[in-house]
């Protein structure tokens, strides 16, 4: 994609000749065995990130009793779910070149390896500080595994429907497995124990390994094996220390100097490392990514509608247990419809970007989102899961998964081959960045409103709902913004066609 054309020619044409399409299978003399590995890099690329957003939220539930079993404080709480997030917006840039430079099966496996042992120790923790420092090891093999499934599939399936559809089941799964996270908590939580949302990780992080290894064919960008390692070093310290002091606001406020001294050493950093990349060689984040059109107003859009987005997850699980007082597993099976519609919008995406552009179907599911939060923002005291719930649930999650699969498939088609892995980083990094900041605003707008009633005379449910209808008023108003950037910013893409019949790889997707 070049800054001068919305919507410009493949990359894959274009660099055919000096990074020559990777296959998957493996080597065989007759090819008959071509197509199951397609299948399998779909199901071990999907597999893997489903596993690394899954614990972004998995945790939430079992917080209660990790607090009563380990004696962890408040303070504690949120480091069990702060040290994972920190983590894994901070390395996940390095992660995604590493896959580039290093070879994406080989990197693919390490942070799969990292992730799954990090999650025996997490389980089998005895103190405090082991579990939140095992959380820290998962977010960094998170890190590294994420953008290294992207990457994959994007290497892997031919430019246009096949990819698309891959893209979309990837979306898919990572929204699924986000949603998943509060039912999965809640039920292993209930009827095992809090150790096993951390052990449950081993044995399918172990089979995912075994498929990946079989079934994976290595593949590279082709450049010189050289790390930016001041690059990298600056970029991650300045992501850890930026998402460090956002979600320090949630306990000091936005003034305080535990909030704002990380939050500007992070944005020097960050400022030093754009520097440094200007007049590196070989630099970790080549600046000339950020001319091209689609790839700077995805992840701008990315980013914002993230800050938005989480609310749907974190009040949601507040509102349901605080409010209507459900138990963790009842309270899991009401974001069954949530998971559901953001699945069906995720797969329904590529099936619709045949007939329309993706800009088209990314503002169809921005308008849905916003009147899905607009509509949530409505909950009070006296709701019930079919009066209060249901209805904003299909609606935002069914426009949030037909957004994001033509925005992930804008942020990454501009890229070419040897570039890969780092725009895939590059969006995941959008995301979680966009997230921890809209958390910290959105939790700071819902404890003002809730003191404020409380102060009132309300009592603490209705005290309660008011807030979080507040930190839904206000991420409506951030997806609105989200919406208002995509139709001024995003270019324009053509439909992707599906091609009659369909090769091995279309199928597979």
């Amino acid at each position: 994609m070049g800054a001068h054309t919305p919507y410009p020619p493949s990359p894959d044409a274009e660099t055919a000749k000096t990074n020559p399409p990777v296959t998957t299978s493996t080597t065989s003399v007759s090819g008959a065995r071509s197509a199951p590995p397609v299948w399998a890099v779909l199901l071990a690329a999907c597999a893997g990130q489903f596993l690394v957003v899954l614990d972004v939220s998995v945790v939430n539930m079992a917080l209660p009793s990790m607090s009563s079993s380990l004696a962890l404080t408040e303070t504690g709480l949120q480091w069990v779910v702060n040290a994972y997030v920190l983590t894994f917006a901070g390395f996940l840039l390095l992660g995604g070149r590493a896959a580039d430079l290093f070879g994406r099966k080989r990197v693919f496996l390490l942070g799969l390896g990292l992730f799954t042992a990090a999650s025996l120790a997490g389980g089998l923790a005895q103190e405090p500080w082991q579990l939140i420092a095992a959380r820290a090891v998962q977010g960094v093999g998170a890190a590294v595994v994420s953008p290294a499934t992207l990457t994959i599939l994007t290497t892997t399936f031919p430019h246009g429907s096949a990819r698309t559809r891959a893209i979309g089941t990837w979306t898919a799964v990572g929204a699924g497995g986000g949603a998943a996270g509060a039912l999965f908590g809640g039920l292993l939580t209930e009827y095992l124990s809090w150790r096993w949302v951390l052990l449950v990780n081993v044995p399918v992080g172990a089979l995912v390994l075994v498929a990946a290894t079989v079934w994976l064919t290595e593949s590279r960008s082709g450049a010189a094996r050289r790390l930016d390692i001041p690059g990298a070093v600056l970029v991650t310290s300045g992501l850890a220390a930026l998402a460090y002091g956002i979600v320090q606001t949630e306990s000091h406020g936005w003034g305080a100097a535990a909030s704002l001294v990380p939050m500007l050493a992070g944005l020097v950093l960050l400022g030093v490392f754009l520097a440094v990349e200007a007049r590196t060689r070989e630099p970790l984040m080549p600046l000339r990514l950020f001319r091209v059109r689609a790839v700077t107003a995805a992840n701008a859009v990315m980013t914002v509608f993230g800050a938005g987005m989480f609310a749907m997850w974190y009040f949601m699980s507040l509102y349901l247990q605080n409010v209507l007082h459900y138990s963790p597993v009842k309270a899991g099976l009401a974001f069954l419809p949530h998971t559901l519609s953001i699945v069906l919008g995720s797969k329904l995406a590529p099936r619709l970007m045949a007939r329309f552009d993706g800009k088209t179907l990314a503002l169809v599911g921005g308008i849905l989102a916003v009147t899905g939060f607009g509509w949530q923002s409505r909950m009070d005291a006296d709701g019930t899961f079919l009066g209060t719930v249901l209805g904003p649930a299909v609606v935002m999650s069914l426009g949030s998964g037909l957004l994001m699969t033509p925005l992930a498939a804008a942020a990454t088609s501009g890229a070419t081959a040897s570039d890969a892995g780092l725009v895939s980083g590059l969006v995941n990094t959008s995301r979680q960045m966009g997230g921890a900041l809209g958390l910290s605003v959105l939790a700071t707008v819902a404890a003002e409103r809730i003191s404020s009633v409380r102060g009132d005379g309300g009592t603490a449910e209705r005290a309660l709902a008011a807030g979080y209808a507040q930190a839904f008023t206000v991420a409506t108003g951030i997806i609105g913004a989200a919406v208002v950037l995509m139709a001024v910013a995003l270019p324009r893409t053509p439909a992707v066609p599906v091609g009659p019949g369909g090769g091995g790889a279309d199928r597979a997707a």
